[in-house]
């Protein structure tokens, strides 16, 4: 997401940077170019408009252009009008300041995520709230609508409203509110039906459900990938029905972002959470300062560290620091640390938030590393008995062309891994005898050569 405007907005400001002294001349071509690349990131022309129209007078200040570093006060200048733009930090995350059940409603056209995101929502209240949920589907159109939910329950072992056939979704939603305060649930996730198009029919049934569910927050489930139309639909739905917030989900596939840039400063409404992959556990709170970040290039390490505190465990950590002290890694080691890297969202998902992102990818993409890369590793590890993944010497000639068939790779694939891993072990002795400081020099143990 971002990232044709993340690489534009980064030419610029590198161009803007370099100068020593600023111009007003060269302020107003930064800003000429700077709305260009947002137009074409698909933001709503008005919000471009308002935003250079604030952008630009404060980049034309006298404290800027006798700046001793006029450049990087302009970037801090976008920057926070970028974090103006998203909303603040408050707003992100789903409240559940109210009492229990806690009903929340989603609402939102078809086919732009919402059961799935009822499900991420479910297993995201569940395993870092620590709350008892219960999610109950409304849709009586689609045909299994109500099972795809139930199903996907199970998956995220999350409670779902038993399906009684010939109910509406009004009678539906007055069960699911009962079943909730009767079995002691803290939220009560109400997924109604969509349609394909904004009509009274289905603002009336959206409105009736509100009216008996009296929900705690109405979110609106949009689809990142539409562009401008999902900006439209909110508009419709918080004249309608008065939202609390919005989701957008297959925010992995829209590298434009320019959805993302309008919904808040048309709708009003923020965005709360945003749906980063196919899985159910791909689901994070929108922070707008943090994405702010990644458009520019600065990262988001808040969100990196939270992330690998969410997915390794302290107990494996320290055991694996103790291992590369003493100088004993072995295959199972980089196993797991490819295991704990796709996780995490892949090496892509790890450049994203780090600072200079540009560079690191440009980076990636030089030394031809690509998730596919890690995936064929992992297999290769698979391939391999668990004696040669503690002794890797004992891996020969014949035992590479059975591991090479069994992963479906090939020898050189095989020999390459080995090297790299003979390479990461040397590297680790040197660090263990180097300290802190070997670590910081060498690199991080687990990333590919010329990452660290």
């Amino acid at each position: 997401m971002f990232d044709a405007l993340s690489e534009r907005l980064g030419g610029i400001f590198d161009g803007l940077t370099r100068r020593g002294v600023l111009k007003e001349q060269d302020v107003d071509a930064a800003m000429r170019e700077i709305r260009v690349a947002m137009l074409e990131a698909d933001v709503a022309l008005p919000v471009v408009r308002d935003f250079i129209a604030k952008v630009k007078p404060a980049a034309l200040g006298r404290e800027v252009l006798r700046s001793v570093t006029p450049g990087q006060m302009v970037v801090k200048i976008v920057h926070d009008e970028l974090v103006g733009m998203l909303g603040d930090d408050s707003a992100a995350g789903v409240s559940l300041a109210a009492a229990a059940p806690v009903p929340i409603l989603l609402v939102g056209l078809q086919g732009s995520g919402k059961t799935t995101t009822a499900a991420k929502l479910g297993l995201r209240l569940t395993t870092r709230d620590k709350k008892k949920v219960m999610m109950a589907s409304l849709d009586v159109y689609r045909p299994a609508a109500q099972q795809q939910l139930t199903v996907l329950g199970e998956q995220a072992e999350v409670a779902t409203l038993p399906i009684v056939d010939g109910q509406q979704p009004v009678d539906i939603a007055t069960r699911a509110m009962q079943a909730g305060r009767l079995g002691g649930y803290d939220v009560v996730i109400l997924d109604t039906a969509g349609r394909l198009h904004v009509d009274e029919m289905l603002m009336d049934e959206v409105a009736a459900v509100r009216s008996v569910a009296e929900p705690h927050e109405i979110l609106l489930v949009a689809d990142a990938m539409t562009g401008q139309d999902a900006v439209t639909v909110a508009s419709s739905f918080n004249e309608r029905v008065g939202l609390t917030g919005i989701v957008l989900t297959r925010v992995d596939g829209d590298a434009r972002g320019g959805a993302a840039l309008s919904m808040r400063a048309v709708t009003g409404c923020p965005i709360k959470m945003i749906g980063v992959g196919e899985k159910l556990d791909e689901f994070e709170d929108f922070h707008p300062e943090r994405i702010a970040n990644r458009i520019l290039g600065m990262g988001d390490v808040v969100s990196l560290v939270e992330k690998v505190s969410e997915t390794v465990e302290a107990e494996q950590a320290e055991k694996l620091a103790k291992k590369l002290q003493k100088g004993e890694m072995d295959l199972n080691d980089l196993a797991d640390q490819l295991d704990q890297l796709q996780k995490m969202g892949g090496l892509g998902g790890l450049m994203g938030m780090l600072p200079g992102v540009a560079k690191a990818q440009r980076q990636m993409a030089e030394a031809n590393i690509d998730e596919g890369m890690i995936r064929r590793q992992r297999a290769i590890l698979s391939s391999m008995t668990a004696d040669e993944r503690q002794r890797p010497k004992v891996i020969q000639a014949s035992r590479k062309r059975r591991i090479a068939s069994g992963s479906g790779t090939s020898v050189q694939d095989v020999n390459k891994l080995l090297k790299q891993f003979q390479m990461m072990s040397k590297m680790m002795k040197k660090v263990g005898k180097m300290g802190n400081k070997g670590l910081m020099r060498h690199g991080l143990p687990g990333m590919p050569p010329g990452f660290g």
